[in-house]
């Protein structure tokens, strides 16, 4: 595992006195993920073989990970074997899922001064359903993510709407045509066309064109 980033040496102790109260138990879960999420740096997706080593260090089966998750045992064979890819809302339920805490997995140290990130170097993720998405900051960054995303026809963020802290984001279509979902709103957005809305709403990105879908996601703070 990485060493734990913090946002700033206030958020480190702010989130160390909250972990401390969570061990005597005077703090739940719940409110520890909360502080995790606005006292570290964003978690990073998850690897076929980290989801299978967190399965086996808390000793559990496949059947028994999969009612945490919400999932079938069919479908955590098929993402601990690479074979699928995890929604992000899927990925926030197995950080919280039989004990592990969203801290366990943080980025590696970045790169310091100004960097160019070429469109042939981004380093590409599967994302929901025939969906691929890159971040273009460097992590840690303590006041901006932008993550580029396109979505093949048919593709999206994944079947749920899913959320991440209280950020303002804004989503703007680089080409093509996608389907926003907020909360019970659907959105047709293209080409040119933008919308912001709080993190903490219930969101979702569809792609129901014939064509790839181009997207970029600016979040600030960070807190995907």
């Amino acid at each position: 595992m990485a060493k734990r980033k913090y946002r700033s040496e206030i958020a480190q102790t702010v989130q160390e006195g909250v972990r401390g109260m969570h061990r005597l138990g005077l703090v739940d879960k719940r409110t520890m993920r909360d502080f995790d999420l606005r006292c570290l740096t964003t978690i990073e997706d998850m690897a076929p073989h980290d989801i299978h080593a967190l399965r086996q260090r808390e000793g559990v089966s496949q059947a028994v990970f999969a009612r945490c998750l919400n999932l079938t045992t069919n479908y955590v064979s098929q993402l601990e074997r690479g074979r699928s890819s995890a929604s992000v809302a899927t990925l926030q339920r197995l950080a919280a899922a039989v004990g592990i805490e969203i801290s366990d997995l943080f980025a590696q140290d970045p790169q310091s001064g100004p960097r160019v990130l070429r469109r042939e170097e981004r380093q590409l993720l599967e994302w929901g359903h025939l969906g691929r998405k890159a971040l273009l900051t460097p992590k840690p960054f303590h006041s901006l993510e932008v993550v580029a995303a396109a979505f093949d026809p048919g593709g999206s963020t994944g079947d749920e709407p899913y959320t991440h802290g209280d950020s303002e984001e804004l989503l703007l279509v680089l080409a093509g045509r996608v389907h926003v979902q907020l909360g019970s709103e659907l959105l047709d957005l293209s080409t040119g066309d933008s919308v912001n809305y709080r993190s903490s709403t219930p969101h979702r990105v569809s792609n129901p064109g014939d064509e790839t879908a181009e997207v970029l996601f600016v979040i600030s703070p960070p807190s995907y």
